[in-house]
């Protein structure tokens, strides 16, 4: 039985990881939850259910304790760190955003395996992160779960290139963007996610961010790894090899697949997910993707290729412009603008290494800051 540390326990990837293991009670064991604490009943919920011991929330400790029926509770900024460093099996970081790399970071260096939902942990901190190895990161984002497994086809040496697959968003068929509403933004139509994610896809700034997570997580150059749309969603990532083959993953779009893979990895989980009905008919189909409409690929693989501290911007400085178009002060065409003159401004920051999580959080207090500024002025 594995024993498993849940990071953003109440989060979509969290709640769902819970019904993973609800549903295998004998192969995994939950030792401790981590929430932002901004739903204490639903955590404590979930910790009564799964008989956790211990808790960590980074806000409403007291709240929290006086709620706790012999639980205990970890609170304050560090708690989802300090969760991620209890000895387990595996750790699922969950958690939306760059404070997902300290317990990242604190995970690792205790020596844990981190099944890794949290995309920022590298595109801010990658080289910190795969300092540890890549042998303790199993991904759990569909398209990098896909990727992972699409390799075990072939030697890395015959890997021609790996190609992401993207639903497209929210408008992927339509050409003028000038008039995007929030509500229009995240009405994804193919998956159920946060907001701020569920605003990626529609910018598909969140391929962008995918693409520098699978040049970190599979040691690939920005040169083989390529992204196409594919509306279905069913094809998750696809392998390239030099033979002309070219090896795809498949299964319905929900994300319990590939969260009970890296939970279970090298073992398949049963039950995780329906499969495909193959007595049904089915089309599938994929496209080039627009850089005319959606120039944040190319902005992502410029600042992956610049490299030091220019990916941790280019992700920090959305965040800051994600921010302002979901509280109106933004236009929805605007958000990757602000990310392109952020960058651009801070090219220099392309020749500093991040030495500990001090540096990144320096390079990302700079962006937005910058990315503020630039919002400002374009109220």
């Amino acid at each position: 039985m594995r024993e498993i540390v849940i990071l953003g326990s109440t989060g979509s990837i969290g709640v769902q990881a819970l019904e993973v293991i609800a549903a295998n009670p004998d192969a995994f064991k939950v030792v401790a939850l981590a929430a932002g604490g901004k739903n204490l009943p639903a955590l404590l919920a979930q910790a009564e259910k799964f008989g956790v011991k211990v808790i960590g929330v980074s806000e409403g400790g007291s709240t929290a304790r006086e709620l706790a029926n012999g639980i205990e509770v970890i609170d304050g900024p560090g708690a989802a760190s300090e969760i991620a460093s209890i000895p387990c099996d595996i750790v699922l970081n969950g958690i939306t955003g760059s404070i997902g790399l300290g317990p990242t970071l604190a995970a690792l260096s205790v020596g844990n395996t981190v099944a890794l939902a949290n995309k920022e942990s590298l595109v801010a901190g990658g080289d910190l992160v795969t300092a540890f190895g890549l042998d303790r990161i199993i991904p759990v984002d569909s398209e990098h779960s896909a990727l992972y497994q699409c390799f075990m086809a072939g030697t890395r040496s015959e890997v021609k290139r790996a190609i992401l697959t993207a639903s497209g968003g929210a408008f992927r068929d339509r050409d003028d963007l000038s008039s995007v509403t929030l509500s229009e933004a995240l009405a994804h139509p193919t998956w159920s996610m946060g907001p701020v994610v569920t605003i990626n896809s529609a910018t598909l700034v969140n391929k962008g961010l995918e693409i520098i997570e699978a040049h970190y997580l599979f040691d690939l150059p920005y040169e083989k790894i390529d992204a196409v749309i594919h509306p279905q969603s069913v094809i998750h990532s696809m392998v390239e090899y030099i033979d002309g083959a070219t090896i795809a993953q498949l299964s319905p779009p929900n994300m319990k697949g590939p969260i009970a893979y890296a939970l279970g990895a090298p073992h398949r989980t049963p039950r995780a997910t329906s499969p495909v009905d193959w007595s049904a008919a089915h089309t599938w189909t994929f496209a080039p993707i627009d850089e005319r409409r959606f120039p944040a690929i190319n902005l992502a693989r410029h600042c992956g290729k610049l490299g030091g501290g220019l990916p941790a911007v280019f992700n920090a400085a959305n965040e800051v412009a994600v921010d302002a178009f979901m509280k109106g002060e933004l236009a929805f065409t605007s958000i990757v603008e602000i990310v392109a003159q952020t960058a651009n401004k801070l090219e220099s920051l392309s020749q500093t290494s991040a030495r500990d999580l001090s540096d990144v959080s320096a390079i990302e207090e700079d962006a937005r800051r910058v990315a503020g500024l630039l919002v400002a002025e374009k109220k």
